[in-house]
């Protein structure tokens, strides 16, 4: 092998792994970016009158950052309940979320604020009209296909306490 082609292999090689190094990074960078669906979370059932929701609790702060990015779908009697330990304005925004959802906000006794139809990844904010501890958030339309209002109440174990 003549020095030229050393050098020439040496060179390839080296530019290989810088590639190969910049798309592990950008791979490791997307994941940051576009989280994994949740779907281990623990469950509770709510009752909107006579529907039944099963709804995933999004208790921490972790849980609640990630809610439902990443979902594709989500059947229409599921949704997402996020759990504050305290009363305040909350404020969400669709970034990284690939479905449209409404969010309903919702005091302690289950009695729900306020409503906003929120479209896949934007980052307008949609916030309580007044302080809540939570937020449901089900597929978009799924409140006003039902009639179910700002003043509607909610029951379930998440709202007894």
């Amino acid at each position: 092998m003549t020095p030229r082609k050393t050098l020439a292999t040496h060179t390839f090689r080296r530019l290989g792994a810088k590639l190969i190094t910049s798309a592990c990074l950008l791979t490791a960078l997307h994941a940051v970016a576009q989280p994994s669906p949740q779907m281990q979370l623990p469950r509770t059932k709510l009752s909107a009158g006579m529907h039944v929701l099963d709804v995933q609790l999004a208790q921490t702060p972790e849980q609640r950052q990630i809610g439902l990015m990443s979902r594709k779908d989500m059947p229409q009697h599921e949704g997402m309940l996020f759990v504050f330990e305290q009363p305040a304005t909350q404020c969400f925004w669709m970034r990284n979320t690939l479905i449209p959802l409404t969010a309903a906000f919702v005091e302690d006794d289950g009695t729900i604020v306020n409503l906003a139809d929120m479209k896949p990844q934007s980052d307008d904010s949609h916030c309580s009209t007044k302080p809540v501890r939570f937020v449901l958030e089900m597929n978009a339309g799924w409140f006003a296909k039902r009639q179910i209002k700002a003043g509607y109440k909610l029951s379930g174990a998440a709202f007894s306490r």
